[in-house]
């Protein structure tokens, strides 16, 4: 029986794709184990989305080889894909595999796979679990290298996606819809599908499961969203985390983000607030990128501040070998972007308080995640994290009023959601 170590950097389709990898292993009657010391071979799925992911990759497979010097190591996914050789020399690896077939991935691990099962049944996260409703991107941001390495985008079937969710349904509490690009679901596929449409099948057609949008563009909200948003915060939670980037127009389009501007963002994104009365709404906020000014980050600042966002994620510009954004020049002094950076945080920290003070004494629909120091760590359909004292009965889906107690936002449940 082989013994396999599973490790994964990077997005919620990265999370996925070695989810799949672990089904396709186990009912090969391999066994998945939780330290690298223990393996006979130790799979690292890798992440190419900036200069950090890959070298924290490269630091974990070092480690290995020291701990376990007879276990084979097989690097798959996205830095793999566009691997120069440098991943292939490192000590241990055995094989650098590209994507994330899992026939592909387990053959070149020494386990001898024919064909998988189509669907995925089970995540190992618990009440969670994600679902890769797409893969690709048709979009060629500047600074992304993840187009280069996962391909044009491409749409798995309404069908497959449903017998998907319905199976993973009798496991978990809350799917989340995932990809590289979300918003684009079906458009390749011509049979009427969107996102939308899809989306709303998934409410009909699986019952009692919360579903979750991952990352989705503000203006790839369609009406159908927004509805099912606003009149069904049970079944779609009511979270949507849209990639902003920034808030200067000269940098989206020296970024390649042809399909917005600053105005065009904000005002889709007051269009959807005005219409959910609790929303969770997060960004992604790139400092440094080549050619930024103070006017530029100024901006950015601006539009931050006249939203309604309850947690941002801020992150520097990370130049990545093949993109084009290489050719605009040199980034931001690192010092001066580290304090663009920590004025940005400082100021979403300032909203998600602010937020939470508001949902103080509110409702919620809350799902328990996981058992911790004498608690119960759960989420609010809105993306807050909450805790259940362990003396509370509670179902694990549960309606909860939230109290706002030293700092810490506390659920008490009140009946079982629907």
């Amino acid at each position: 029986m082989t013994r396999v170590y599973l490790h994964t950097f990077g997005c919620k389709a990265n999370q996925y794709d070695t989810e799949v990898i672990r089904q396709a292993l186990e009912t090969s009657g391999a066994v998945s184990v939780p330290d690298p010391s223990e393996a006979d071979v130790a799979i690292v799925n890798s992440c190419t989305v900036t200069h950090v992911s890959e070298a924290k990759m490269r630091g974990l497979v070092r480690r290995i080889a020291r701990r376990n010097s007879q276990a084979r190591t097989v690097v798959m996914g996205c830095a793999a894909e566009l691997d120069d050789g440098r991943i292939a020399a490192l000590p241990g690896v055995s094989r650098v595999v590209g994507g994330s077939d899992p026939v592909a991935v387990l053959n070149a691990a020494g386990i001898d796979v024919g064909t998988t099962d189509p669907l995925l049944h089970r995540f190992e996260r618990g009440a969670r679990a994600w679902l890769k409703i797409q893969d690709g991107c048709d979009e060629h941001c500047t600074f992304c290298a993840t187009t280069l390495a996962r391909g044009d985008s491409r749409s798995r079937s309404p069908a497959e996606i449903i017998a998907e969710a319905q199976s993973l349904g009798g496991n978990h509490e809350e799917i989340v819809l995932t990809g590289v690009h979300i918003g684009a679901y079906g458009a390749e596929r011509h049979d009427g599908f969107t996102l939308g449409t899809l989306v709303q099948s998934l409410v009909n057609e699986v019952p009692r499961v919360r579903f979750r949008l991952s990352s989705i563009e503000a203006t790839e909200i369609d009406d159908t969203l927004a509805d099912l948003l606003v009149s069904a915060p049970e079944r779609l939670a009511p979270h949507i985390h849209a990639p902003l980037q920034s808030g200067s127009d000269r940098l989206l389009k020296l970024m390649g983000r042809h399909w917005y501007t600053a105005r065009s963002y904000r005002e889709r994104i007051e269009w959807l607030a005005a219409r959910v009365p609790r929303l969770g709404l997060g960004a992604d906020v790139m400092v440094g990128f080549p050619t930024e000014t103070e006017d530029d980050h100024a901006g950015t600042r601006s539009l931050i501040e006249s939203l309604p966002f309850t947690y941002l994620h801020v992150f520097p510009y990370s130049e990545r070998p093949g993109s084009a954004a290489m050719k605009l020049g040199s980034p931001v002094a690192p010092q001066l972007s580290q304090h663009r950076s920590s004025e940005l945080r400082a100021l979403a920290e300032q909203k998600s308080q602010a937020y939470r003070r508001g949902r103080h004494d509110d409702m919620a629909d809350v799902i328990l995640l996981r058992r911790t120091k004498g608690r119960y760590e759960a989420l609010t359909g809105d993306y807050l994290t909450v805790f259940v004292r362990t003396d509370t009965v509670v179902k694990q889906r549960s309606q909860a009023r939230l109290r706002l107690e030293d700092g810490d936002m506390w659920a008490v449940p009140q009946e079982a959601a629907g």
